[in-house]
């Protein structure tokens, strides 16, 4: 292993010009630790997840802006119009990219590791993997988008934007296709540290949006229909752009070109593909279920225009910490698969720090100007009233969050996926959900009620679990195993 290592490295100069942190060796740890500071290794670790952090903060904060631009295209032509839109984007496909992104995860444990481990062949293979099992899983999703209308219609939507969100969702079919690849190449890219390549075409991506969102909608006037083949048009430029780097050099020891390698070991793939986008759907659909709920409340109009101001700013707050997801499973992940448990440990530890800090600074925020959040979205006194009162528990919520989706990315770093799964369910859908039923309607606290039993029924014991969890692993113990898993994943290719 040690001669084919150097003959890789012999090859391609820039591994040398690495930051030699970035995958180490437990004896570079050791000699860290008696030779540097905890202030001079905290920096080290910080540079290294802020390289992670800060182009996914942009890439993440650009795809969102798609969505909301196109949501904004959409309420210039009309009420309908941006309830099909609406409904289509936050239903339809909220629920396809929360499935499909959580599938995909499942690479950030395995290139991570493989990373880590300079099994760089590898992180190529199980690329192409993702891209089979994620294709396979939007055929058999394919259904959700041919028969949105009926489906609508059975969840109580009226037969006009019914009718109209059903002819957007057909139109979105290469919107759905794109989450297929799109998803695995920024993984990929993710896991060797490539991050900046991931910044710049979202950037890109976003600006074709922008421009061809104005020319579809105002210059050639296609209305709805040209609104929702704007995030086509969008979303293959990210995977195009995603895809031009890889096979054009940007990735010359991880990309070696297509192999049948990739069809080897699929079963093994599907499962933890599978119980990652359990996990992280869980977490996706737990919030939406939130608005459901409140729909069902008595003069419920005015609730649910003030949680929804309070999701939008959670939504794009939220965008951090999952950044922070992203970069602490690669950094654990990179740190396990060298076999480094104190690194992986000590990269944890860094990331909840700092996450947890830029959490409480928004908290602090919030607190200051709970009586103004609203201004950007309304000038309804009664709706401004409405997100005061929920102010407080909307600076609770993005306080928790700055933490739970690090403790998430440790798990996808380790790959604990299945666990998690299973703590996800209980917390949120054993303990939650009826708790917020049991404040929202047998205590009358209407939707104060049912987002309080929720975000400390749910949200903080699901934290709290996890912490424990991470506080008692024993880092030396995991490092040996996905040295384990990285040797088996690799014969299973050969």
């Amino acid at each position: 292993m040690s001669s084919d290592i150097s003959l890789e490295e012999t090859k391609v100069p820039f591994l040398k010009h690495l930051d030699s942190s970035i995958v180490r060796s437990k004896d570079d740890h050791d000699h860290e630790e008696e030779d540097g500071g905890l202030v001079r290794r905290f920096w080290i670790e910080s540079k290294l997840l802020w390289h992670i952090v800060g182009p996914a903060i942009f890439s993440r904060l650009a795809s969102y802006s798609m969505l909301v631009i196109t949501q904004a295209f959409a309420g210039h032509l009309g009420d309908l119009e941006l309830a099909a839109i609406s409904i289509v984007n936050n239903v339809i496909v909220g629920f396809d990219f929360g499935l499909l992104l959580g599938m995909a995860s499942a690479l950030e444990t395995l290139c991570g590791q493989a990373f880590g481990a300079k099994k760089y062949h590898m992180l190529g293979v199980y690329m192409q993997r993702s891209w089979i099992v994620l294709s396979m899983c939007c055929v058999l999703l394919l259904p959700l988008y041919l028969f949105a209308s009926p489906v609508l219609k059975l969840l109580g939507q009226t037969k006009e934007v019914s009718e109209l969100s059903g002819l957007v969702a057909m139109w979105m079919i290469p919107l759905h296709f794109s989450f297929a690849y799109q998803f695995p190449l920024q993984r990929f890219l993710q896991s060797q540290l490539k991050t900046m390549v991931i910044a710049w075409v979202a950037l890109v991506s976003l600006l074709v949006h922008i421009l061809v969102s104005w020319l579809f909608v105002y210059r050639m006037q296609l209305g709805v229909i040209g609104t929702a083949a704007t995030l086509n048009i969008s979303w293959w430029v990210l995977v195009f752009g995603l895809y031009g780097y890889v096979i054009c050099g940007g990735c010359p020891l991880t990309w070696t070109g297509f192999s049948m390698e990739a069809f080897s070991g699929l079963w093994e793939f599907v499962k933890l593909s599978a119980a990652s986008g359990v996990m992280l759907c869980l977490e996706n659909w737990y919030y939406r279920i939130l608005i459901l709920m409140t729909g069902n409340l008595k003069n419920a109009e005015i609730a649910i225009d003030a949680l929804s101001i309070c999701m939008t700013i959670n939504g794009w707050e939220m965008m951090i910490p999952f950044a922070f997801f992203a970069g602490t499973g690669v950094r654990v992940a990179n740190e396990l698969g060298a076999g480094n448990g104190k690194g992986a440990k000590f990269a944890t530890a860094v990331a909840v720090v700092t996450s947890a800090m830029i959490g409480l600074f928004f908290w602090v925020l919030i607190m200051i100007y709970h009586n103004d959040l609203a201004l950007i979205f309304s000038s309804s006194q009664a709706v401004l009233q409405a997100v005061n009162k929920l102010s407080l528990l909307l600076a609770f919520t993005i306080l928790l969050n700055s933490v739970q989706p690090v403790l998430s990315g440790v798990a996808v770093g380790s790959g604990w996926q299945s666990y998690v799964a299973y703590i996800n369910l209980g917390c949120y859908y054993v303990i939650g959900v009826p708790l917020g039923f049991v404040m929202g309607w047998v205590f009358n606290q209407g939707v104060m009620g049912i987002w309080a039993g929720m975000i400390f029924g749910g949200t903080a014991v699901q934290t709290l679990i996890l912490t424990i969890i991470t506080v008692k692993c024993d880092w030396d113990r995991e490092a040996k195993k996905a040295s384990m898993h990285v040797r088996k994943w690799g014969a299973e290719a050969n």
